[in-house]
């Protein structure tokens, strides 16, 4: 049996970087505390957590003064940033730099939008980490798209500017830009509509190569944390190249009837899936 870890799976650059400013700060530190999950993995989160790594909130935050803070790859809204000061913490930025790119093409948006009573649109979860920290760009004021369904939610008398979370579906911002250019040219509402294509390029290039690599290998794991919504996006595109895709998060969750009689065996991930964890996983495969 061939088993084969796709080239381009793991981490992409943003999470990276944040999980090597982490290995770095406890190499010097014994305790590095992380407002949330460092990335949507729990298999990386236990081996950072060994080094060290405290996971916390901001409501335990002042028992924490003087302490080293770090915050993720996702980003986090100006209020953290105050409540980092006001508590007397170290804070340590791991942001994605490509996110802190658009926090401020949001907080400009904002800025402009709020002198001509324009709206600042997300698409993205509403519950995602980087999602509440982008609208806290815009004052918490943001409208939230989940769907194209919810664009009925946009009032078309306003100026627009359309931004997406940066681990979104490009096909489907697409239809949602798409949907919004139309109602303003049909001359529904306002003619200042601007959108921007925010969504990373790590993400977004990889879908042709994920369904070659897909179509190429009988067998695919998908190794994912199940909080990553860009697992859930990347996982549902295996799964439509190839029928024979199943998503999993650790080594316990292979089952051996998936390699019966099979050649060739695929293991891919998200953004968020550490290489160390898809070669435990490859070996195990073979050892099946």
């Amino acid at each position: 049996m061939k088993v084969t870890i796709d080239p381009y799976a793991g981490f992409c650059f943003g999470v990276k970087k944040t999980v090597e400013i982490a290995e770095k700060e406890l190499q010097k530190n014994e305790k590095l505390y992380c407002i949330g999950d460092i990335v949507h993995n729990q298999e990386e989160i236990n081996r950072l957590k060994s080094s060290g790594l405290k996971i916390t909130n901001f409501e335990s935050l002042p028992e924490k003064k003087g302490s080293n803070i770090l915050f993720r790859a996702h980003g986090e809204p100006p209020s953290s940033y105050r409540k980092a000061k006001q508590s007397g913490l170290h804070l340590i930025d791991g942001t994605c730099p490509i996110v802190l790119k658009l926090q401020q093409k949001i907080k400009g948006a904002y800025n402009e939008l709020k002198k001509i009573n324009g709206q600042v649109v997300i698409y993205g979860s509403k519950n995602h980490p980087e999602v509440i920290g982008l609208s806290g760009y815009a004052n918490d004021e943001a409208l939230v798209l989940e769907s194209l369904e919810d664009i009925d939610q946009i009032d078309f008398n306003k100026p627009i500017r359309l931004f997406a979370q940066t681990t979104k579906d490009i096909e489907k911002y697409n239809l949602i830009k798409e949907a919004i250019s139309k109602k303003t040219d049909e001359g529904n509402g306002a003619s200042d509509y601007q959108y921007y294509n925010s969504i990373c390029g790590q993400v977004s290039n990889r879908v042709p190569k994920l369904k070659d690599f897909c179509t190429e290998n009988e067998v695919v794991v998908f190794v994912s944390g199940k909080k990553s919504s860009n697992g859930k996006f990347l996982y549902n595109i295996c799964k439509s190249a190839n029928i024979k895709s199943f998503f999993i998060s650790a080594t316990n969750e292979l089952n051996q009837e998936w390699f019966n009689d099979i050649e060739t065996v695929g293991i891919s991930g998200a953004t968020s899936t550490p290489l160390w964890l898809m070669e435990e996983i490859a070996n195990q495969i073979k050892r099946i």
